[in-house]
């Protein structure tokens, strides 16, 4: 069965139309924030969990890391704040993320873990940063592209929404 992981965004009718068995998950994270890691919480990410506050914070990571290797598309919604990505979408990749679990390492490097999961970026700009001298401003599409290939998921394309503001 094909699923969409949905993180801030809306799906094409189109797509939803010709997958007759695509399941969409929708994850807002405006309504709902994934808290930001603190020095109480990310070893309950990065490392062993022992206190309450890191194993509620693995119990986080392990749904939202479940609901991410479940899918087969990921459409993330991605508005440009200050060149880069909101704090919400960053607290997101960094309960996602997670050694042992969406990447391991090798001798050589690190390896992805997802297999199968294709993703899709829609990123919102205030100005114009996909062209032109204002290109070198853009720390949102080459940090997208880095954190998703390195969990090893396909990029099928990021589609630009510019000169919003």
């Amino acid at each position: 069965m094909n699923q969409i992981l949905a993180i801030n965004s809306s799906i094409s009718q189109r797509l939803l139309a010709t997958i007759p068995d695509l399941l969409v998950n929708r994850s807002d994270l405006s309504d709902v924030p994934v808290p930001h890691l603190t020095p109480d919480t990310v070893a309950g990410i990065r490392a062993v969990a022992t206190t309450k506050d890191e194993l509620s914070a693995q119990g986080l990571s392990d749904d939202l890391s479940a609901e991410l290797q479940e899918a087969t598309i990921l459409v993330i919604g991605a508005q440009m704040y200050n060149f880069s990505i909101s704090t919400t979408l960053r607290s997101w990749l960094d309960h996602v993320l997670r050694p042992r679990v969406t990447f391991s390492f090798s001798e050589l490097c690190p390896l992805g873990l997802l297999r199968g999961i294709r993703a899709i970026v829609i990123q919102a700009r205030g100005g114009l940063y996909g062209e032109g001298p204002s290109k070198v401003l853009d720390f949102q599409e080459p940090y997208l592209k880095l954190l998703l290939g390195f969990v090893n998921a396909d990029l099928l394309a990021f589609i630009k929404g510019e000169n919003l503001a």
